[in-house]
């Protein structure tokens, strides 16, 4: 009977931790949508090593979010097989976000310079498009800076080549023709400026991983734990 009460416990605790697993994967889903959207908003980014991160993210939070109904159904009915592909599954999704935070480590310079090379071919193009325009001021009202690296890039780049003038979104307080009064402009680079906000957010991001990864370890001992009892025959209902 102790051994039936230990399966029973078990077999609810699979249960519980794929519900929790399900918010789990939703957490994902929004924190690569939330990453991807910043991105967009950001600059135009066209750079696959800069982008592919947060499609990752949604995946993997897809995965997590249909493979939790599995998991709970596999517990529910105490079926050997749903539960073992389950703990395989488990394992699966662990190793790839190890492999994916490796990956962000080692390409975390890449990023930096991906940033770089997109605002400045989008200082290139200013006032060709609407789209771009736009982008370019609101990314630098947004983070209070002025060009790539810094105020001086627009006298190399765009339609301010060979000027003192900047755009007025480089001003401290916006107004029309502002960008012709050096003192009133922001001297801040925007790729460093958005770099330090990358950083801000990392601990965040960091936690919400750690944090779904602890539940996975969890569940993929709770999925060992009823793996076990189910073959050896015990009954768990």
């Amino acid at each position: 009977m102790a051994v039936e009460g230990g399966m029973k416990c078990v077999k609810y605790l699979v249960f519980i931790f794929n519900f929790l697993f399900w918010i789990c994967g939703i957490a994902l889903i929004a924190l690569g949508i939330y990453v991807q959207i910043q991105l967009n908003n950001s600059i135009i980014i066209k750079n696959a090593s800069s982008s592919g991160a947060p499609i990752v993210i949604i995946a993997v939070g897809v995965i997590i979010f249909l493979i939790s109904f599995f998991g709970c159904c596999g517990a529910a009915k105490e079926n050997y097989c749903m539960v073992t592909t389950f703990a395989v599954l488990m394992v699966l999704i662990f190793l790839v976000e190890i492999a994916a935070a490796i990956a962000g480590y080692v390409l975390r310079d890449k990023v930096r310079v991906a940033f770089e090379d997109t605002f400045i071919d989008s200082m290139k193009k200013y006032n060709t498009t609407k789209d771009v325009t736009d982008a370019v001021n609101s990314l630098q009202q947004e983070f209070h800076c002025c060009g790539g690296n810094s105020s001086s890039d627009w006298a190399k780049y765009g339609p301010y080549a060979n000027s003192s003038v900047v755009p007025d979104s480089c001003c401290r307080t916006p107004s029309v023709g502002c960008g012709k009064n050096a003192s009133n402009i922001y001297t801040e680079g925007c790729v460093e400026e958005i770099a330090s906000s990358i950083k801000k957010n990392v601990a965040i991001v960091a936690g919400v991983a750690l944090g779904i990864a602890f539940f996975e370890i969890l569940g993929i001992i709770f999925a060992c734990c009823l793996m076990k009892g189910i073959r050896s025959g015990y009954e768990v209902m």
